[in-house]
C-alpha cells in the first residue's frame, strides 16, 4: 500500500456536509473521495 500522508484544510460546513453525504451514496470513504477528486482536478490542469 502507498505511503499516506495527513493534512488538515478547513472547510464551509455546508461543503464538508455535501462531500461525506456525495461518499455515502458512492460508498467509498473520505480518504478515497478527496484523493480521487483532487487527481482527476490535477490531470485535467495538466492536460490544458
Amino acid at each position: 500500500m502507498p505511503e499516506k500522508t495527513q493534512f488538515n484544510v478547513y472547510l464551509p460546513p455546508e461543503l464538508v456536509r455535501a462531500v461525506k453525504h456525495r461518499c455515502i451514496d458512492e460508498g467509498v470513504s473520505l480518504s478515497a473521495f478527496v484523493e480521487r477528486v483532487l487527481s482527476d482536478y490535477l490531470t485535467e490542469v495538466e492536460q490544458r
